[in-house]
């Protein structure tokens, strides 16, 4: 891969992005004589992976004059900033946006690896990674094994090997060299989570996919350092409708007629799908449980355009995972599945650490899911309350540090209403308290239920399992199957909270 001087240049003036190029001979807005005909063969944001061939993009609330001094002394021709920096580089290309500037020249690099493959992305305060597995078992029937994907807890980009992606969308560089392997690899169809960050910082600029699906929207990610307001969240969540060339709407979402005005207005065709009656005038695909099988559901529509209607079997319990599999079935089906791949697929999914079941030595049953914000929570607590009406409710749970600040009000109200023990302990804590964390949680718990605060989460499982009846049923929230804990700015090493309870309860 190699992207020329010229075609930074070409690329930068299109999207109005180039403010000047600055080097001994002043600013201009043509190229030095002297390097007129050079070549990247690699771009980077750090500053410790560079050579003179390679393009380097000043980014980051955390970036410093001192790195990219770094960087030149260590023999960086050129780089890329927001502004002009006193350093002895033969280029600088100053742009007014990096992050957008970074997307434009990552995809000319790459070769525009996008269009090479067909591009799913799902947005949603909740559901996301449960809904893009359901469309990767289902498309790896139609595509036989030929479906990347980006997701919050595993990535795959031969689809059968894994990884763990750091971002629920990764930065701009990373995603199209993500896409370029995947091309390379023969997939021919890429599934990835986008995020609300993603928009507001630009991941995803520039980029538009086959089908969007929009599942819901709630309160998340309001912080200081994510969203300020809810109506920031949700506008960020919006642009999937604009850069979508056709867009899935849940019917069932908390602003639905917003969303539907979007889409219309931006032109955007969209098929909308809820959970109803056949007939329904404004619903395209209604989904409806079986009432002798909760793990079966019969899609239906008055036209079925796209020929999938009839009855699925699932493995994920909880109604919520219907509409997941709905709209999994549908953007797969408008990106080449059929009725049988569809119904193959939604039968075979599984997701690590979403609605896993262990049995304890007592008989007591534990769950461990992802749960990680106020709806999820709510939505699986109600689920394993309904399945166990004679026993008591036990739940682990955390919160995340530096981000997301509000779930610890909405977990205690959570916790209020549905838990009968709630044990409060550590969720990637990042640069905060454990300790601290637990007890803004516990100061929004307003019921007369029995918490405890164990810091230690293994520790916490263990009493969990130890407090728990044969009636009874254990939660273990948020976690799923994540093997590291964010403590510190370090991924460190956890063995997740399945290994850990099959371990207690074997042992």
């Amino acid at each position: 891969m190699t992207i020329s001087l010229e075609k930074i240049r070409e690329c930068l003036l299109k999207e109005q992005l180039l403010k000047e190029f600055t080097s001994d001979s002043g600013w201009s807005l043509t190229i030095p004589e002297s390097l007129a005909n050079k070549s990247f063969d690699a771009l980077s944001y750090d500053s410790r992976t560079i050579s003179a061939n390679t393009l380097f993009f000043c980014k980051g609330l955390n970036f410093k004059a001192k790195y990219l001094a770094d960087a030149v002394a260590s023999g960086l021709d050129v780089y890329i900033a927001e502004e002009p920096y006193d350093v002895s580089a033969k280029l600088g290309i100053i742009v007014t946006d990096i992050k957008k500037a970074m997307a434009v020249l990552s995809m000319a690099f790459y070769d525009y690896p996008q269009r090479k493959l067909k591009l799913i992305g799902f947005t949603g305060t909740k559901g996301k990674t449960t809904a893009a597995y359901f469309t990767k078992f289902i498309l790896d029937h139609a595509t036989h094994q030929k479906t990347a994907m980006l997701s919050t807890m595993n990535s795959t980009l031969d689809g059968q090997t894994y990884f763990k992606s750091h971002l629920t969308t990764p930065e701009s560089l990373d995603l199209y060299q993500m896409m370029a392997t995947a091309v390379e690899n023969q997939m021919t169809h890429f599934i990835m989570e986008v995020s609300s960050q993603a928009y507001k910082t630009n991941r995803v600029y520039g980029l538009f996919f086959d089908v969007g699906i929009f599942l819901n929207i709630t309160p998340d990610h309001i912080s200081p350092i994510e969203h300020p307001t809810f109506d920031d969240y949700f506008f960020c969540k919006r642009q999937l409708i604009a850069h979508s060339k056709t867009i899935i709407l849940n019917h069932n979402s908390d602003y639905f007629q917003l969303l539907k005005e979007t889409a219309e207005f931006l032109e955007t065709p969209y098929i909308t799908y809820g959970n109803g009656t056949q007939n329904q005038p404004d619903i395209d695909y209604t989904y409806q449980a079986n009432t002798d099988d909760s793990l079966t559901f019969t899609v239906q529509s008055t036209t079925d355009s796209l020929q999938v209607a009839g009855e699925y079997q699932l493995r994920l319990g909880g109604d919520f995972n219907k509409g997941n599999a709905l709209s999994a079935i549908i953007a797969s089906a408008l990106v080449g599945a059929d009725h049988t791949d569809c119904q193959q697929g939604v039968k075979e999914t599984t997701v690590p650490g979403r609605m896993e079941l262990l049995t304890n030595k007592n008989g007591a049953k534990v769950y461990v899911d992802y749960a990680h914000n106020y709806d999820s929570l709510k939505n699986l607590l109600t689920f394993v309350k309904e399945e166990h009406p004679d026993g008591r409710l036990l739940v682990v749970i955390g919160s995340t540090g530096n981000k997301a600040i509000s779930r610890r009000k909405d977990f205690g109200a959570v916790l209020s209403e549905l838990a009968d023990i709630a044990i409060l302990t550590t969720d990637d804590p990042a640069d905060e308290n454990p300790a601290d964390i637990c007890a803004e949680i516990a100061t929004h718990i307003t019921s007369d239920i029995q918490v405890e605060t164990v810091i230690d989460r293994a520790e916490a499982i263990k009493i969990a399992l130890s407090l728990s009846n044969p009636e009874d049923a254990v939660v273990l929230a948020g976690k799923g199957a994540d093997l590291y804990q964010k403590i510190s700015g370090k991924d460190t090493p956890y063995e997740g909270d399945f290994v850990i309870a099959e371990h207690l309860i074997h042992q």
